[in-house]
Formats: structure tokens, sequence, C-alpha cells
């Protein structure tokens, strides 16, 4: 095979892989049973086609599971949490992260759902929980946050109560905005140095 026919063959699989994954994005969060029959047809392949890339459910739910843990890295980067202080730092990479994950609220829930080990549910948090991990040790070495914990505990807890206001969201006992401000008030208090 020439040199030009491999790259063209590996361009078309990217763009299928990324078709599949778009399709499957869109529909599990309509549809969260839906077919692999379904999300071959609305991605436009053949369901051959997206075996060829996920031999199997699972491995179509992990690549999407990374496909948006992705999307959520890239949000919580560009929202600057090198810049300003720690504590509004903080704040701006949650509510990146939050959008992110309000944008597929039933697929969100499906994923949440899904039974992995500690070790899988570490790594399928680990790009995040560097970012935060990285805001608090910035607040820790300013004064603005408590450093007598250690900032991956402090950012494990950070993830947890993220997780909680996300939940009394889909529960309908907070609103939005309620949830948003008992998270900040929360974080304050459990990251303020004590005296």
């Amino acid at each position: 095979m020439s040199g030009s026919a491999d790259r063209s063959r590996r361009a078309d699989a990217r763009r299928n892989n990324s078709a599949i994954l778009d399709a499957a994005v869109r529909l599990l969060d309509a549809q969260p049973d839906a077919s692999l029959d379904a999300i071959a047809s609305a991605a436009g392949v053949t369901r051959q086609t997206v075996y060829a890339h996920f031999p199997s459910r699972e491995h179509l739910m992990a690549a999407v599971v990374q496909r948006i843990s992705d999307e959520a890295v890239a949000a919580m980067d560009a929202a600057e949490p090198d810049n300003g202080s720690a504590a509004d730092a903080l704040i701006r990479v949650l509510e990146a992260g939050a959008q992110t994950a309000g944008r597929y609220p039933v697929l969100i829930q499906q994923i949440a759902s899904l039974p992995v080990s500690p070790h899988v549910d570490e790594e399928r948090h680990a790009p995040i929980a560097d970012r935060i991990n990285r805001v608090i040790q910035r607040g820790q070495a300013s004064g603005e946050f408590d450093n007598g914990l250690p900032a991956h505990w402090l950012a494990a807890i950070t993830i947890k109560i993220g997780h909680s206001a996300g939940e009394e969201v889909d529960a309908g006992r907070m609103t939005q905005t309620e949830a948003a401000n008992a998270l900040r008030t929360t974080l304050l208090r459990v990251l303020r140095p004590r005296a």
C-alpha cells in the first residue's frame, strides 16, 4: 500500500472514530439504551465499522467517558486556573467542569451508575483531580488555603462535594444556583486556613 493510501485510510479511520463518538454522546444522552445499530446509523457508518473501533459496548462507553473527560479538562484549562486568587480560580475550574457535565445530564448519570473498581474510578478522575490539586497547592503556598492537610486529600474532598452538589440538583432538592452557592460556601469553609 502506498504512503498516500495509508494516510488516507488512517484519516478515514479517525473521521469514523470521531463520528461514532459524536453520535454515541448525542444519542446516549437522549436515549441511554440506544443500540449500536442506532449509533452506527447516526454516525453514518455500518455496525461493523463501530465494532472495528469499539469491540463492545463497554469499550464504546469507556471512549465516551474519555471524550467527556477530555472536554471537561479543556474547559477547566480555559478557566485560567493559574490566574487570580486560588479561591476564585478553584470556583472557575469547578464551574467549567460542571458546565461540561451539564451538557450531558442523562449520560453523566448513566456513567456514574456503571460499576467500576476504585482504581478505574481514580484513573477516570485523575486529569480533573490534577487540575483541582494544582489550584489547591497554589492556594496552600499563598496561605489562602489550609496547608495542614495534603492537597490531594483536599482535591478528593472537593470532587466529592462537587458530585454531591450535582446530585442535589438532579434530585430536585436544589436549583443550579443554590447548589453552586452551597458548593462555594462549603469549599471555602473546608479549605480556609486554621486560625
